[in-house]
């Protein structure tokens, strides 16, 4: 196992909040845009996590009043147009790392939108476990107005099953923003909140998951994206085995003895 409060990125915010990661992209005069070295730091930080004892959430906070622009126009757009095939294929997977990086980190990740979340911003959005938002958040996946296909980090696969196939469909073909009140409705938001309170509710959301069995929710997690690919059946019998799996935790045993003595249980994630 790993520690990971130690963590000194070069190209984002982190912080340790007891168990609880906060990430904060930092360059808010440009309302936060990725380079090719900020994707690949956060490609790295998530596979971290992974094995990292200290961490049981993961918060990804705004800066500035937005969230995440996307690409960098001039770092990384820029430097595209002049790439050959072998180029453009190694950053194309690169930023799908990152996308897969974040889905088998086995921590909850919470997504705290204020502002823009756009293109890139907007699948780590939606790579994320749960996501709060202020009604102020514009959330695009714009990759269409930059004359590319919606088919971006996995954005064709995950946006339909948490919004629905015709909403991801028109979001996808007109790279029109999706507001803060449609995301709350659509189920792609799970609550809005004001903009001095979404730093709040976010870490008061990742401390619930913290505390809880971790062991269990990292199982959730696992479950939740692999089961997308079985049958009713497998995902059945998957379940079957992740459940007995976590029965022979002592979380388990303590929710046992907790619930005997009428206390609330104190989980220690193993």
């Amino acid at each position: 196992m790993t520690a990971m409060a130690a963590l000194k990125p070069a190209h984002f915010l982190w912080r340790m909040d007891g168990a609880v990661a906060v990430i904060r992209l930092n360059r808010p005069d440009r309302k936060n845009p990725l380079t090719f070295d900020s994707y690949a730091e956060l490609r790295d930080t998530f596979r971290g996590l992974r094995d990292a004892d200290d961490v049981n959430a993961v918060v990804f906070l705004s800066n500035g009043g937005n969230f995440c622009s996307g690409g960098d126009v001039h770092d990384i757009i820029g430097p595209l147009v002049a790439m050959d095939m072998k180029g453009l294929l190694a950053f194309t997977r690169m930023t799908g790392d990152l996308v897969k990086a974040m889905l088998q980190c086995g921590k909850p990740i919470i997504s705290a939108i204020d502002g823009i979340a756009a293109g890139a911003g907007a699948m780590i959005a939606t790579a994320s476990d749960l996501r709060i938002a202020t009604p102020a958040a514009k959330t695009a996946f714009l990759f269409n107005r930059v004359g590319l296909a919606g088919c971006d980090m996995g954005a064709c696969a995950m946006l339909p099953r948490i919004i629905g196939q015709s909403r991801a469909a028109e979001l996808l073909y007109t790279g029109r923003a999706m507001t803060a009140q449609e995301g709350e409705t659509w189920g792609y938001f799970n609550k809005l909140v004001a903009a001095d309170a979404l730093e709040q509710e976010a870490l008061a959301l990742a401390h619930r998951n913290a505390s809880g069995p971790t062991f269990a929710n990292g199982m959730t997690k696992t479950q939740l994206n692999a089961e997308w690919s079985m049958s009713l059946d497998q995902a059945i019998e998957a379940e079957a085995q992740a459940q007995a799996l976590c029965m022979q935790t002592k979380d388990f045993e303590r929710a046992y003895h907790a619930f005997v003595a009428k206390q609330k249980p104190v989980f220690e994630g193993n």
